[in-house]
């Protein structure tokens, strides 16, 4: 779980974290080094680059938002990490003016490809950021999981205009500017050079189970966090789950 202290966040992000700490700890073993060096593009606060740090990997979160980099930096310094973790202001877009290519084992883009004006630039930057033996961890807002939350509040004609729309939004009032399904994940990432090596859907059910009920109910937030690990990998359920995580790797890394 990446906030132990926040239970209700783990929901959002138990799968991802448990499919990143894996992807770490594999790198770890075939590189032969304690710490990674780990790039999140438009990594925000730190939800995912204070963990990793925590585990001893060298972080840099790349975001435009001078508040939420101020955020990482308060987040990394309570959890004794701040000289493990570096922030710096840009975006995936202009990566290179910022970073340097090929530098990093791990690379995070999570969140960045709804919002990019091009997101096969978007991916094919963070591939380019990776070392010969590298992983990418992608996390995008799923088309099927936004069609059924509109439907089943009721909003059946925003349910059918996201289902038809190319981006997948359901109006001109959607916050989100571009929802993907797995598979236009699945061939951006191999389109970017890439293997793939596990997809997962996430929030396949968290968003859709009334809060009350999860706080309220004795072990239900334990019980539907194995549901929704039980699920992510299964891809009868992608379709349906409100994001979607795929884990790339180079050749190189697949091999070893």
């Amino acid at each position: 779980m990446s906030d132990p202290s926040r239970p209700r966040a783990s929901l959002r992000t138990a799968v991802v974290w448990d499919v990143l700490k894996d992807a770490l700890d594999r790198r770890v073993k075939a590189t032969g080094r304690e710490s990674l060096d780990v790039l999140d593009t438009g990594g925000g606060s730190g939800r995912f680059a204070v963990p990793a740090a925590r585990l001893g990997h060298r972080v840099t979160v790349v975001d435009p938002s001078p508040n939420a980099l101020f955020a990482l930096e308060r987040r990394a310094a309570e959890a004794d990490v701040a000289d493990r973790v570096q922030g710096v202001q840009g975006d995936a877009h202009g990566l290179f003016d910022v970073v340097e290519r090929g530098g990093y084992d791990v690379v995070l883009c999570h969140g960045v490809l709804e919002y990019v004006d091009d997101p096969a630039e978007g991916v094919a930057n963070a591939v380019a950021a990776l070392r010969s033996e590298g992983v990418l961890s992608l996390l995008a807002s799923g088309l099927g999981g936004a069609v059924l939350a509109r439907a089943l509040a009721g909003h059946f004609t925003e349910a059918r205009q996201a289902l038809s729309d190319p981006d997948g939004r359901w109006g001109e009032g959607d916050p989100v500017p571009r929802r993907f399904t797995a598979e236009q994940l699945i061939a951006l990432v191999e389109g970017a050079g890439l293997r793939v090596g596990a997809v997962h859907g996430v929030r396949v059910f968290a968003d859709l189970v009334p809060g009350v009920l999860v706080d309220t109910e004795p072990g239900a937030l334990d019980a539907l966090l194995k549901l929704e690990a039980a699920a992510a990998e299964l891809p009868a359920f992608h379709s349906v789950a409100t994001q979607l995580h795929v884990l790339g790797e180079t050749r190189e890394a697949a091999e070893a």
